[in-house]
């Protein structure tokens, strides 16, 4: 479970960060990050000066599976989050996007394909797979 403090509820947020921020996908997940700095560009800086901690949310489609599946899976990658989370700059906002293909993926594929999009993401300037907008 996360911390309600690293926890990504604001769906105008969600929406920014999916439009906005740098992506990186592989066939179980997209990974979606929104950089503090890049937030003020687009308008999202806090209302507070106080630094948060790195936030994260979770999209699990329907598509995916029915619910159980689809909880399985948001279980599963909320776990392999947590660690990663103390590695993102303070403030800094990730959501990730569960394709149907991890339905069926195990942990292990899971995490390394989390930590691989976020490597991705989190180096600027890389040209495998990555859009940076």
């Amino acid at each position: 479970m996360l911390a309600a403090d690293q926890r990504l509820t604001e769906p105008d947020l969600f929406r920014t960060v999916s439009r906005k921020g740098r992506r990186a996908g592989s066939r179980t997940l997209v990974a979606h990050l929104l950089l503090p700095d890049e937030q003020q560009v687009v308008g999202m800086s806090g209302r507070d000066s106080s630094p948060r901690p790195a936030r994260a949310g979770f999209v699990v489609s329907k598509a995916v599976g029915n619910a159980v599946v689809r909880n399985r899976v948001k279980r599963r990658l909320r776990h392999a989050v947590r660690p990663l989370l103390a590695g993102l700059p303070a403030g800094a906002v990730l959501v990730v996007r569960a394709q149907p293909a991890a339905a069926a993926s195990s942990y292990p594929e899971l995490v390394a394909d989390l930590a691989r999009c976020l490597e991705r993401v989190v180096a600027p300037g890389q040209a495998s797979g990555q859009e940076a907008r």
